[in-house]
């Protein structure tokens, strides 16, 4: 077979002068092209891989690599650059300092990418490449070294060859590589076999030397001289040297075969080496000797340990493919304990052979290979791995202290020298016994309560994780979490679970009841600790264990002073920092620390009440707010402009501890890391960095005694190698979520069975099956985390980021390159965002914005790159590592570079188009450069044999098989690593969390995906959050870790070949689409995504919603100030108004008078300014109540209903909710019911829905409906004990289901969920509620009635019920009366009453007794016992119950009103806070009712029979059918026949007819009848479609050939038509004589409908197309239709004119050529309705930038007088993509058809090319006109 060659797999570096191709060639054929950085010449020697992701300076200066290509798994080499050749050595004097021998010795280095000139380090003076030619090395980039090393893995270390490019190629040759028979264009060399060689002698010293130590620390003999190690130079790294020298001894350096018998020496030391220890007889020979004689201890390193052996008698082998990386464990035959090492060989020693006295010291953990011996009962022993490290870690260095101890104790004592060495840590038993495992059947686990921002989905995944580790345990779980909408809390985890507040007073509550043996404090963020914290005495009374990390660490990780002193007790340091209980001591703190400083409360969660003060005025406002929060600030030096890092260090009982994962912030310190965009692994490290952090995390977490999993966090100064530790979360975070996905690796499933007492070793490692646990994960990618803000919902707040995170989620994405990864991530944060590109959103100044961050600043960086400002310049602004921003201004530059070519120019070069994609750019960003559309390029693309390749996570770049189903794309690759042949069933993830959109959409796919594979379904996750259980790779049987986007979802698609895509249980990221991935010829399962768009679509929903009498709120699109002022004063205020189309009530808001509607409509401008506004009518004090449903075939076959407690107008995503149902009556439940039924049956549900409904005096209306889960069907589900998503996913996958199953819950139970804010966080926000969503989570309780439910509900919200001083402000008359009752119970209950001014003087009137207080505008000057703001700060209210008079419109940022600004205090004060009346009155009840609320097991059922369907829902259509109607058994001659209501009735019998089509339904309307068509011209499209539409409705047809018939023999017009009529019930007709239709009106006795007379008229064209309109853009009102082409003689346009004057703002452009121009009479009929707009020959940019509907029509050649008129004009209207960039991104393309050059092909791929589908809703059309004109 012929060898398989690969073409470069990454993009050329851009700006860097090519140096040509390389081509590795392997010894199998095989060959790999990339491009040259190194020398440029051709080498050949051994191939292997290294799986270290730093260490490039070390490795390759590394003699054992000596002869041997080195490939890197890493894909990002040179990042750092490389130090400088000239520093020597501080202890080594004459040797350089940062190398590990003065040259390089491999023989050439393959990477994947590399850095070019953009290295970024203090230490580095040149590039990688640099370096590489100045020692003559060759190197090249651009190889899947992830392929290559699963090649060298699978077939053993390879020989290979680099052979260098001859002769220049083509530009576009560099990019794709030379295909097929690539050898003449590349040199060639022989092979060559280093092993073969003497590699030693080409790397040993050539004579001996002495290096000695500093007098001040050197070692003594009992003679007095220093301690003198020998050391056998075999190739020996210099820090074996230096670890040597540093503990003061001296080292005599010998080469390899020298004779030391007679040396004077006290310690024989072997070094590491090259090469095959076999060939090295001579150095055996004198080692046997040394052991023959035992005068000195003996201790060997790698080479060392092998030649040992053989001196010892033993053998080595030749291993498949060696150990070369940084993360390979090997226990100690010992201790037992299992070290992390670094290793770097190609043979072992076989053990089976080691001879009598000698015994295995360590072994591998992973293949169980010989990793070191020693003798029983003499000094000597060596190990395979490197204990000295560089590179790699540090954790073994202890043994050369081990080895010089032996050393001095034999000079003082030789009869020592008949021992064995000692080593420290005790032995295996003595540590087993210590520690054994933890013997426990019940555990109780905390959850984290409702989302908030800083606590958020991420404790879902890691409380889940932890449930499953001990369900494998076989341990019975017992949970507390209120978070319903969580995977967590779902049925099939936990074996029980506590919807109660996870607070000290419920948890102490269940395990008095429950009384398990254990509980587990460290997966429920920061309140299970502050839970486990409060307890932690009493749990030893309550007979509970805790697991894992002791309490007392937490507490000392917690307490900033406690941490900073046990820092300092081991050397480390921590920021210069002082506590404070009060605003003096933190002022007289800052004295010793100086300005700025930052300080933060302690015990909060994710920085909660931090800042940065850089005054005094600064520091008292944050200290007040801080201590209002906890008992304790900090006050902190800043260390702001300083590198954050992150390591995530996981330890276990017998303190074996790792680094899973380390992360370097793409911000600088400053803002907080949740807030920061994270990168890893760290990208601009060098080894001695990363593994000097690596160090001090593994002393910390051993010195703290730490037990699961924590992370540490520093700040390191980028300038030298200053750092500090900012602060160890022992506790999973939301790093470790970020860290388990990043890597593979299951933080919280290990550190749940590590609290067990399960050593890690003894863990398997879940991706490989073969390895263990205790290792550090090896990546061969880059992972990006972002933060998605949500800002823009919330009044007044500052958007600036800082120490306290603002964040409401993060998405995290993978590539093989940082631009690959960055850009995805930008997409997956907002759907608008196509990528790093120039943004045009209105920022304010860039300076301002680069330099005081807010959650603008990646798209200011691109804003400011592309206005040319430099790497360097921003970087002063900013303090991001230049590395980084060198990566995104090649993106910038690429993309202006783009922005030259045009689609048709890409065409000739994929190279660019391939580039691109491996830049990471997606198809709509580059349809933008080019002026096309993205499906364009798309084909383009994949005609280019352009597409993505499949990788897997599999935790060791490649060096195990792995049975990983953990997969993202990149296009930096050459192979895929998985088959696709399941044919899956796709399930589309609900995104980046955000407010509106949630873990409860997780919850969904998750149960989706759990029903689809117990229903024996293969299935495919797509999701891109790394907070969720969804990304879990255990969850379906493909992950494919992807944005949610039509490009991405199309390629797992087709490479899947998936058998459907299931997007209804992701909420509105999939919702959005939905209609593209139809269109582009998906399946997409469930309900048909153009119902989804008739429900979205407010003018289709309104039009169905009136079809089938379901009543709606008054509403109106409008576009003028003017037109909405006469709206709102015809309906009367209040109004709701808000912007089109959007997620959970964006940019809405209630209007209460004409002046608020002005000011609010110059805000919604810029929300959406290709859209107008709709005006709804507000109706005040009506209920809302939620409708959770499932239909099959719209059918209802499953459904609750919920009511809210507030009245509508709270976004229902804020709203209490309360099921079952309290208040409602019964006919209201079954008018939503009845509503409910009919809305499934017209949308034709398949699967779940929601609606929203008000209801005032029984009369129901409909707000709106989403045809998907919603984010109630958690909360209802597992209320009633009903899962609608397992109903829903069942229902859409046609299997067997039961309707309406017996509820499972008990009886007279009531659930109530509450929403969860976050506003203590977002510093300005008024916390109010309203249309708009501001709730980040929710939580629900059960009780015996709602009060009991609502009060356990918002104390797990973090509601403290009030002990003594209720504050009440209350705004209007009619909320003062309404609360009345209730302030008279509080005032009954004992509570002290404060109120302000009105609320007083009301209250007073009502013999309430109260104490007056107000907000004063001086403070100093009055008494404090009247000031509200004292009281509040002084924390002496315990509830403030706020009532805003209505919300006149949120007023301007400027406004402070007093009310606004208490609310605000009572939030940063953590008063609890009640701003709704009708939550005021329950919560006053529920307190009133249940002061002290008891533990119960609610256990009941209740039976529920389903509400029968009466009859079938086609009443519509036949009434439709049977009323009177102008159609009726009437002629269809003309378009002035009819008016708007007819046009009405004849789309909504369309409608009818599309949803029966949909259904496959057989209908019989026609049944008995026939249909005759009479064409005198030629038709394919119109009598085909009336042919189709006359069968579907069971009729029959006719069709009469004209060029056959009686015609030809001269018969009249009339005679024919009479004769038809004997036949026939109706004909259509075509006819070249535009008088035909008087003929036909004349003399036919049934009636005909008009095909075409001449160039008149087309009628029924002219109905399909307005039927098309609506159908696309909603409503034909408003819009500009813009007709291109032949307007004289086309004659659809003709009546399609004449019948827009229907319809009120319509405008009309037209554009013909001279001679083709509209004729006068129908013209006329344009002007005289005011709707022409303007008349051109040229279609210009401007007329194409108004238009809605472009409407072309043929330019037909016969039409002319002569050919050249007809050339002159024939192309000039060409409708293409170049044209289209022009247009709005909502409009819709239609043509007649057929077409000839009027459309170019390429925009049929456009989403807006309506053509084709205009041709089906023609087919519904005609249906509809036929039964109209002949049924009945």
């Amino acid at each position: 077979m012929a060898a398989t060659v690969y073409r470069p797999a990454t993009a050329p570096i851009a700006d860097a002068p090519s140096e040509g191709l390389v081509c590795l060639e392997l010894e199998d054929g095989s060959a790999y092209q990339g491009y040259s950085f190194g020398a440029p010449k051709s080498i050949a020697g051994e191939l292997v891989f290294q799986t270290g992701m730093v260490g490039y300076p070390e490795s390759v200066t590394d003699p054992s690599y000596r002869g041997q290509i080195l490939v890197i798994t890493f894909p990002l080499v040179g990042n750092y650059g490389v130090p400088s050749r000239e520093t020597v050595d501080d202890l080594l004097k004459d040797l350089p300092a940062h190398f590990e021998s003065n040259q390089i010795h491999i023989a050439g280095l393959v990477t994947a990418s590399y850095a070019g000139e953009d290295f970024s380090h203090f230490l580095a003076t040149s590039s990688l490449g640099t370096w590489l030619k100045e020692q003559g090395i060759p190197a090249m980039y651009g190889v899947d070294t992830r392929a290559l090393t699963k090649r060298i893995r699978e077939k053993g270390s390879m020989l290979g060859r680099m052979l260098r490019q001859k002769e220049d190629l083509t530009v576009s040759a560099v990019s794709l590589g030379v295909p097929g028979d690539w050898k003449p264009h590349f040199e060639t060399i022989e092979w060559v076999n280093p092993n073969e060689k003497n590699l030693v002698a080409q790397v040993s010293i050539k004579e001996a030397k002495l290096y000695k130590p500093d007098d001040s620390v050197a070692l003594k003999h009992p003679s007095g001289r220093n301690l003198r190690i020998l050391c056998l130079d075999v190739g020996m790294k210099y820090n074996q040297l230096r670890c040597f020298i540093k503990r003061g001894v001296e080292v005599l350096v010998c080469p390899w075969d020298y004779d030391f018998t007679n040396e004077e020496y006290d310690g024989l030391f072997i070094s590491n080496g090259p090469g095959d220890p076999q060939v090295m007889d001579t150095t055996v020979k004198h080692i046997s000797a040394a052991l023959h004689k035992n005068n000195t201890p003996i201790f060997g390193i790698c080479l060392g340990h092998q030649l040992l052996a053989r001196a010892a008698g033993a053998k080595t082998i030749k291993l498949k493919f060696g150990n070369r990386g940084h993360n390979i464990p090997c226990t100690s035959m010992v201790t037992g304990k299992c070290h992390i090492t670094s290793q770097n060989h190609g043979y072992a020693v076989d053990a089976t052979t080691l001879p009598t006295g000698w015994q295995e010291l360590f072994i591998n953990a992973n293949d169980g290979s010989n990793e070191g011996i020693m003798h029983v009962d003499r000094p000597h022993f060596s190990v395979q791995f490197h204990p000295e490290s560089t590179p790699g870690p540090r954790d073994t260095e202890f043994l050369f202290d081990v080895f010089i101890q032996t050393v001095a104790k034999c000079t003082a004592d030789d009869t020592l020298l008949q021992k064995g060495v000692e080593f420290p840590g005790g032995t295996t038993e003595e540590n087993e016994r210590l520690h054994p495992r933890v013997d426990v059947k019940k555990v109780l686990v905390l959850g984290s309560g409702g989302l908030s921002i800083g606590q958020a989905g991420e404790f879902d995944y890691s409380g889940s994780q932890a449930i499953k580790a001990l369900k494998e345990e076989g341990i019975y779980t017992v949970l507390i979490n209120p978070n319903i909408a969580t995977i967590q809390t779902s049925k099939g985890l936990a074996d029980k679970v506590y919807f109660l507040p996870v607070n000290a007073e419920f948890v102490r509550k269940v395990i008095k009841y429950e009384q398990p043996d254990a509980i587990y404090c460290t997966f429920g963020g920061q309140t299970a600790l502050s839970v486990g914290i409060q307890l932690k005495d009493e749990f030893e009374a309550l007979g509970v264990k805790v697991l894992g990390t002791p309490i007392d660490t937490i507490i000392t990780t917690e307490d900033r002073e406690l941490f900073a002193r046990s820092m300092e007790s081991i050397g480390e340091k921590c920021a210069k920092s002082a506590s404070a209980s009060s605003v003096e001591e933190a002022l007289n703190a800052v004295k010793d620390i100086g300005y700025p400083v930052i300080v933060r409360a302690a015990y909060a969660l994710g920085g909660l009440g931090s800042g940065f003060a850089n005054n005094e005025a600064e520091l008292v406002d944050l200290c007040n707010k801080a201590l209002a929060a906890s008992p304790q600030v900090l006050v902190e030096r800043s260390m702001k402009g300083w590198k954050e890092i992150e390591y995530e260090v996981v330890r276990d009982a017998q303190d074996n501890c790792i680094t899973v994962c380390n992360m370097e912030n793409f911000d600088p310190l400053g803002i907080h890391t949740g807030d920061s965009i994270v990168v890893a692994p760290s990208q601009t490290l060098s080894d001695e960095d990363y593994n000097m952090l690596r160090t001090t995390a593994v002393n910390v977490i051993r010195h703290l005694g730490v037990v699961g999993e924590c992370n540490i966090q520093y700040a390191l100064n980028p300038f030298s190698r200053e750092y500090c530790i900012i602060e160890v979360n022992a506790r999973l975070s939301r790093s470790s979520a970020l860290a388990s996905k990043a890597t593979g690796y299951p933080l919280a499933f290990i550190a749940a069975k590590l609290g067990l007492g399960i050593p890690l070793k003894e863990i398997k490692n879940t991706v490989t099956k073969v390895t263990c646990a205790c290792f550090e994960p090896s990546l061969d990618y880059v992972v990006v985390k972002m933060p998605r803000w949500d800002l823009k919902k919330f009044t007044r707040v500052s958007t600036q980021l800082g120490s306290s995170m603002k964040s409401v989620g993060e998405v995290m994405s993978i590539g093989r390159t940082f631009e690959e990864a960055i850009q995805k991530a930008i997409r997956a944060i907002d759907f608008h965002n196509l990528g790093f590109s120039e943004s045009k959103t209105a920022l304010m100044s860039v300076d301002d914005e680069l330099q005081t961050p807010s959650d603008q600043r990646l798209f200011a960086i691109a804003n400011a790159m592309h206005a040319g400002y430099t790497v360097d310049r921003i970087w002063e602004l900013t303090k991001i590592d230049k590395w980084f921003l060198s990566k995104l201004k090649g993106l910038s530059n690429f993309a202006k570079d783009m922005t030259k070519f045009t689609a048709n120019d890409i065409v000739g070069r994929p190279d660019l188009l391939l580039r691109a994609k491996q830049l990471g750019f997606c198809d709509r960003q580059l349809a933008n450069f080019w002026d096309s559309n993205e499906l364009a390029v798309r084909r383009m693309r994949l005609e280019a044999g352009i597409t993505p390749f499949v990788k897997q996570i599999d935790t060791v770049a490649a060096e195990f098989p792995a049975f990983t189903n953990y997969l993202y794309m990149t296009y930096n690759a050459s192979e895929h690593d998985v088959l696709f042949e399941d044919r899956g069933v796709m399930v589309l993830g609900s995104g980046v969390y955000r407010i509106g959109s949630s873990v409860e959409f997780d919850w969904c796919s998750v149960r989706a995906i759990r029903t689809l594979r117990e229903s024996g379904f293969k299935t495919i996750m797509v999701n891109y959050n790394p907070e969720t259980v969804s990304t879990d790779y255990d969850e379906a049987d493909k992950l494919y870790f992807e944005n949610i986007n039509l490009e991405t979802v199309l390629d797992v698609y087709q490479l899947e070949d998936a058998s459907g895509v299931l997007g209804a249980m992701g909420g509105q990221t999939p919702n959005n689409i939905a209609l593209p991935l139809l269109r582009a010829g998906v399946r997409v399962l469930g309900t048909s995504p153009e119902m989804i768009d008739t429900a979205e679509n407010r003018y289709k929903f309104s039009r169905m919603l009136d079809r089938i009498g379901v009543d709606q709120p008054t509403w109106k699109e409008l576009t003028s100030f003017e037109e909405a002022k006469a709206f709102c004063q015809n309906v009367s205020y209040p109004v709701l108004v808000r912007p089109s189309y959007v997620l959970s009530g964006a940019a809405m808001n209630t209007v209460y008078s004409e002046a608020d509607l002005e000011s609010y409509l110059q805000q919604a401008a810029d929300v959406s300014p290709e859209h107008p506004v709709v005006i709804t009518k507000y109706i005040e004090n009506a209920k809302e109540i939620e409708m959770d449903a499932v239909a099959k075939d719209g059918k209802m076959v499953g459904h609750f209903i919920s009511e809210h407690v507030e009245n509508a107008g709270v976004h229902s995503g804020d709203a209490t909710l309360i099921l079952p149902p309290q208040d409602l009556e019964k006919a209201t439940i079954e008018r939503i019911e009845e509503a409910t039924r009919k809305i499934g049956a017209a949308l034709n549900v398949t699967g779940p829905f929601n609606i929203q409904f008000i209801a005032k005096d029984n009369d129901i209306k409909v707000i709106e409906c989403n045809v998907r889960a919603s984010r109630s069907f958690p909360f209802v589900s597992k209320v009633m004990g009903v899962d609608l998503i397992e109903m829903a996913t069942k229902a859409i996958m046609g299997l067997p289901f039961e309707e309406y199953p017996a509820i499972d819950r008990p009886a007279g139970g009531v659930g109530v969920k509450v929403p969860q804010f976050s506003f203590s966080r977002l510093s300005g926000a008024d916390p109010v509620l309203g249309v708009e969503m501001a709730s980040t989570g929710e939580v629900a309780s059960f009780g015996v009635d709602k009060y009991e439910a609502y009060l356990k509900a918002l104390m797990s919200t973090g509601f403290k019920v009030p002990k003594k001083n209720i504050l009440l402000s209350i705004g209007s008359y009619k909320d003062k009366k309404e609360m009345l009752p209730s302030v008279a119970k509080l005032s009954q209950m004992g509570y002290k009453l404060f109120a302000t001014a009105g609320t007083a003087d009301f209250l007073q009137e009502h013999d309430i007794p109260v104490q007056f207080l107000e907000v004063l505008a001086n403070e100093d000057d009055q008494k404090s016992e009247y000031s509200l703001t004292q009281h509040l700060a002084k924390n002496m209210i315990d509830l403030y119950i706020n009532l805003p008079s209505n919300n006149r419109y949120r007023r301007p940022a400027s406004y402070m009103s007093k009310g606004y600004q208490t609310r605000r205090m009572a939030v940063d004060y953590q008063i609890p806070l009640v701003t709704n009346v009708k939550n005021a009155k329950i919560l006053v009840e529920a307190i009133a009712r249940y002061r002290d609320m008891e533990i119960s097991d609610r256990d009941y059922t209740t039976s529920h029979t389903p509400l029968q369907l009466s009859g079938q829902l086609n009443f519509t259509l036949q009434d439709s059918l049977s009323r009177p109607h102008s159609f009726k058994k009437a002629h269809v001659l003309s378009v002035e026949q009819y008016t708007r209501a007819d046009l009405h009735l004849l789309f909504t019998v369309a409608e009818e007819m599309r949803l029966s089509v949909q259904r496959g339904n057989v209908m019989d309307i026609l049944k008995g009848r026939m249909l005759a068509t009479l064409f005198y011209e030629p038709s394919t499209r119109t009598s085909a479609s009336f042919e189709a539409a006359m069968k579907r409705l069971g009729g029959e047809v006719i069709s009469i050939a004209t060029q056959h018939s009686s015609v030809q023999k001269g018969e009249t017009l009339q005679d024919t038509l009479r004769t038809l009529a004997c036949y026939a019930d109706a004909i259509v007709l075509r006819h070249p004589d535009e008088n035909c239709v008087d003929v036909a009106k004349k003399y036919s006795p049934v009636p005909v409908l008009n095909a075409g007379n001449g160039s008149r008229e087309h009628p029924t064209q002219a109905f399909l197309d307005l039927f098309t309109v609506r159908e696309e853009l909603g409503t034909v009102q408003g819009l500009t239709f813009t007709f291109v082409g032949d307007l004289r003689y086309g004659r659809p346009v003709h009546s399609l004119v004449y019948l827009l004057r229907h319809y009120s703002g319509v405008k009309v452009q037209l554009v013909s050529p001279k001679g083709l121009e509209l004729p006068a009479d129908v013209r006329q009929q344009l002007v005289k309705a005011g709707q022409l707009l303007c008349e051109s020959e040229t279609l210009t940019p401007e007329m194409l930038g108004k238009t809605d509907v472009l409407y072309c029509t043929r330019v037909q050649k016969e039409r002319f007088t002569s050919e050249a008129e007809y050339e002159k004009v024939k192309g000039s209207y060409r409708i293409d993509n170049q044209t289209l960039k022009h247009t709005k991104s909502k409009m819709a393309i239609m043509h007649p058809l057929p077409r000839n050059e009027e459309v170019a092909e390429e925009v049929d791929f456009d989403q807006r090319a309506a053509y084709f589908r205009q041709m089906r809703y023609g087919l519904y059309c005609r249906m509809a006109l036929l039964a109209l004109v002949m049924s009945g």
